[in-house]
Formats: structure tokens, sequence, C-alpha cells
């Protein structure tokens, strides 16, 4: 698919790009949307490219900030970009220093109508494709899955947006507010059609499947609270294929078991990553957006920094090049009981091995404390309990407990060492300072299907089904000989606890937002778990404001206005 996306881009370069210093405008290859379109290798090449668009979100600084961020499990951290996204201050359009925050709405809201705008001309030139009927079908539901799912993004984001199913071959100067319900049903009928026209298996790692299409579906269903639809889908889901939980959790994220059975779709990297170097304008004409997977790059604490107190560290491989944009709130750390659950260190990293060996000092209380650190030594120990300093003292390796990290309020004390993510980790990639990744996203696994299922079937008050599918998961989560610890029972079952789950088990994955946002819960548990951000959460910031430079360009602006609460 990777091949095949990067012959399209040259053939569009050729045409349309005749801006570029390279090239004049004259169109001497010959290449029109009549001649690749309707040529199978040429339309192949479009439908690959529609996904590409994908990665815009997934994997992405921009993705991860809309997706996740601004919700109850994430603090900015010290080298954090867009602190208003995550406290939801200063992110009014009129905002002095909003041209980043700009920048990243921009990005997420064109890339997603340029993927829609290429789905629709795909959908226009399917009959001239060249291609079977039977390979027509198959293409024309991909394309329609793909639009609902940009569709999903966008109406969740931002609200009423611009609907449109037909192409657009120049710049349009006015813009719709098409109400979120009739965007539903445009996203519906596109799933229906691709759900029935699907293949259960592809060779393509990365196409969609049907079911893939069902899983997405269930989560839509959901969304919309249609609950018995969202339980029976992602039952047959889970029963219906060959998909299997990975027996152990911290097993799903190592980078040699990335196509695993649990995964149901994903956002496909490559290991090549000359295919995402930033500076390959052809490949990656938006720099960071088509770029590798960076998630790597977004949770890590600075371990390698001495002058934030770290000890023993030197960066490296194993340990990541971190960025430091997200460190975790006490609520998503305490929200496991790692005595029980192994999903605790199966997300979290929480133990560092000196690379630097060398006379160091570190601070304990008002005590400086010199100590010596030999190679193979433990150099860091992060850890979400009190340590005493009477303890502590006796330590050669530098302690980040929970007064180094938070304060008594709940607010951050520290945010350059924490206890970090380490899902996204890839020690795998070549040099210490890459910034690219080829590890692919799971957008969907199995895991979710139980977790959709049973909060569903809750829903409908079958509370001994609803407790079965949800300890599947559990269960899966259990440390040895901990599964009775971990299975739960109907007293225990609300939204709240729903939502604790789904932190557990997805926290990252790019789902929280919206999880706070359909279940109506986004600013009562921001006030509640996330102190820094609970100030100015306000109801208004259930949608995200409308990138301006969209508002700017249209001419019918009484009809086509910010989203209420920004801009004022």
């Amino acid at each position: 698919m990777k091949l095949k996306f990067i012959i399209f881009i040259i053939a569009l370069s050729t045409t349309y790009w005749s801006c570029s210093d390279l090239l004049t405008e004259e169109n001497k290859s010959g290449f029109t949307s009549e001649t690749v379109y309707t040529d199978p290798q040429g339309f192949e090449s479009l439908v690959s490219a529609t996904y590409s668009y994908l990665r815009a979100w997934y994997g992405k600084e921009e993705g991860y900030n809309l997706m996740e961020m601004g919700t109850d499990l994430w603090f900015q951290g010290v080298d954090n970009r867009r602190v208003d996204i995550m406290a939801y201050n200063n992110m009014q359009a009129n905002e002095a220093g909003l041209g980043e925050t700009e920048r990243f709405f921009q990005i997420l809201w064109r890339r997603s109508y340029q993927a829609i705008n290429l789905i629709n001309t795909g959908l226009e030139f399917l009959p001239k494709s060249g291609l079977s009927p039977a390979l027509q079908a198959t293409r024309e539901a991909e394309l329609k899955f793909l639009r609902a799912h940009y569709y999903w993004l966008l109406t969740e984001q931002w609200g009423d947006v611009h609907l449109t199913t037909k192409v657009l071959t120049t710049a349009e100067t006015t813009a719709n507010r098409t109400p979120r319900a009739t965007i539903y049903e445009t996203i519906l009928a596109d799933l229906t059609f691709a759900v029935a026209n699907l293949p259960n298996t592809t060779t393509q790692y990365g196409r969609i499947t049907k079911p893939g299409a069902e899983a997405f579906l269930a989560r839509i269903y959901l969304t919309l609270g249609r609950n018995r639809e969202a339980s029976d889908l992602a039952q047959k889901v889970i029963s219906g294929y060959s998909f299997r939980l990975v027996p152990r959790f911290a097993d799903l994220w190592n980078m040699s078991n990335l196509k695993n059975t649990e995964v149901i779709w994903a956002c496909n990297y490559t290991n090549d990553l000359t295919l995402s170097d930033l500076r390959n304008t052809t490949t990656n004409p938006d720099g960071h957006p088509r770029g590798g997977n960076n998630g790597h790059l977004l949770f890590g604490m600075t371990y390698e920094r001495t002058a934030v107190g770290a000890i023993g560290m030197q960066r490296d491989i194993l340990n990541g090049r971190p960025f430091a944009r997200y460190m975790p709130t006490s609520y998503l750390l305490d929200v496991f009981d790692e005595t029980i659950d192994a999903r605790y260190n199966g997300t979290f990293k929480t133990v560092w091995i000196t690379n630097r060996a060398g006379n160091y000092t570190k601070r304990v209380g008002t005590r400086t404390i010199p100590v010596t650190l030999k190679l193979g030594d433990t150099a860091i120990v992060a850890t979400k309990f009190d340590i005493p300093n009477n303890i502590d003292e006796q330590k050669t390796y530098l302690i980040v407990d929970r007064p180094a990290m938070y304060k008594a309020d709940g607010t951050f004390n520290g945010n350059a060492l924490f206890v970090p993510l380490s899902k996204f980790d890839d020690p795998t990639r070549p040099t210490f300072n890459e910034a690219q990744s080829g590890r692919d996203v799971f957008i969907i696994r199995l895991a979710e299907m139980y977790l959709i299922a049973s909060e569903a079937e809750f829903k409908l008050n079958n509370l001994p089904k609803a407790v079965e599918l949800i300890n599947v998961i559990r269960e899966r989560a259990a440390l040895p000989g901990k599964a009775a610890d971990m299975r739960v029972t109907a007293a225990s079952l609300n939204i709240d606890f729903f939502l604790d789950e789904r932190a557990r088990e997805l926290a990252g994955e790019q789902l929280r937002w919206f999880d706070l946002k359909r279940t109506g819960k986004l600013v009562e548990r921001v006030r509640k778990f996330n102190p820094v951000a609970a100030p100015s959460v306000q109801d208004f910031h259930n949608l995200r404001p409308i990138p301006q430079v969209q508002i700017d360009a249209v001419t019918n602006k009484e009809e086509f206005k910010q989203n209420p609460g920004y801009n004022n």
C-alpha cells in the first residue's frame, strides 16, 4: 500500500503542484484525473492514499492532543507545547499566541477534508476504474468506511460541520453547518454498506475488513446510545471471527508482536524510515503529520537530564528520546491496583538502569547525598507512593515519588520526572535520536469490544451479562494467581466504573476524550481528577474551536460561525 501511495503522490505532483520550483505549469506527463483514476493501478493508488490521512490523527502529537489530552488522565509535561489544549485556557481564537494551537486544529481539519474529497473522487470514478465488479464493491466499501471514520472524527471534535459527498474540483467559498444528527445518518449509511460488502480478512495489513467495520459501528452505536445494537455487534466481533485476546497485556506492545490476534484494525506505519523522512516533501508534504509514529517521544520523562535531578543516565535507544509532552495525573496512576492488575507495569515504566557510570548527588528533603553508580546499577525508580526520607537516604538511586510529582492539591509538583507511559516505546529505532517509529497504531482491538458490550449490557440492565463480559478483560489483566481478586460483581458497575476500566485498559490509545464526551462526563471528571484544567474547563469545551483560517475563508460568515464559547 505504501508503494502505491507514493506512485499516486508523484502522479498528483505532476498535475497539481505546479507551483514547485522543480515543476512548470505545463502538464508534460499527461496525467489527469481521467487518466489516473480510470486506470486500475492508478485507482488502487487513490484508495491507498485515502488511508494515509489516518497518519495525521494516529500516532501524532496533533492527534494525541485532541483525542487524549484535556481529560482526567494527563497533565502537561515539562516540554508540552500546547498547555492551552491540555488545560482549556486561552483557547479563544482571538487570543494572542493561538497560532500554534490553530495549526494543530487546522492540520487535522484540513487533512480530514482532503481525505473526504479524495474519497468522494474515488466513489465518482469507481465505475470507470477498470476494476472487476467484485473488487469495485470492496473498494467502494473501503472508501465509504473511511469517509464515515473521518466524519466521525470531525463531528465529534467540532460538532455541526460541513458535510459533502460530492467532489470539489475548485475552491469552495461557502460552507454549511450540517447538524451532527444528519452527519451521523451519513456515517451509518456508509458503515452499513461497508459491513455488507467488505471481506472478512485481508492480505494487506491496514486495510479495513468486515469485522473492523462492525467493530467501529459498535463504537458508533454506543456513542449514539443504541445499546442493543452496540452489544450485539461487539459480541459478534468477539465470537464470530478468529480474534483472540493476547494472553499477557504487556505483550501487546512488543515491537515484535504488533501484528497479533487482538488487533482488529490498525494504522500501519513502516520500519523503512526513509518513507517517513520529514524532509521528503513528496511522501511527506506536511512535514510532521505524515512522518512515522511519534507516540514514543511524547510520553517519556526526562531521565537523561541532570539539570532536573536525574542521575546515572544518558540518552540511549532502549530508554528513548523523551519529549516530555504528557505526564499522568495521580488519578491515572491510582486507578490501578498493581498488586493484582498486571496492566500497571504493562502501561508504565518505573525503573531505569545506569548507562552512565559516575559520581552523582541526589536530593532527599533538604539534604544532598553523594552516590556512586556503576553500569547496570539501578539509577532511577519512579513510584506513585510516598517514600519516607529515611528510606530514600539509604538508596543509591534516585527515587521519584509521589511528593516529587504531585502537590497536596493534586496539581503537579514536578513535570520533568514522573512515572511515564511506556506502551509506545520503540527500542528498535536505529539511533537514540531517531524521531520516527515504525510502530503501528491500534485503532480498534478486541478488548474494546468486551468493554463496549459490557457497558451496553449494563445500560440495558442485563447485569449478569455485563459482569461476564467485563470479567474477561479483568481476568486477562490479572497477575498470576490473582484472577479471583480481579473479578467484579454487579454491585461494582456504574458509568464511572466503566470509565475507570477503560482508563486501565486503553490509556493513551486516543479514545479518552471521546469516552468522556460520550458519557457526558468530560467536565465533571476533568474537574474532579485534573486540578490543573479544572479552573478553566466549561461545558462548551465538549466541542473544539473551528480553525480560524476556515472561518476567515468562507463568504457566508453569518451561517458558518465559530463554535459557541470561542472567540468571545
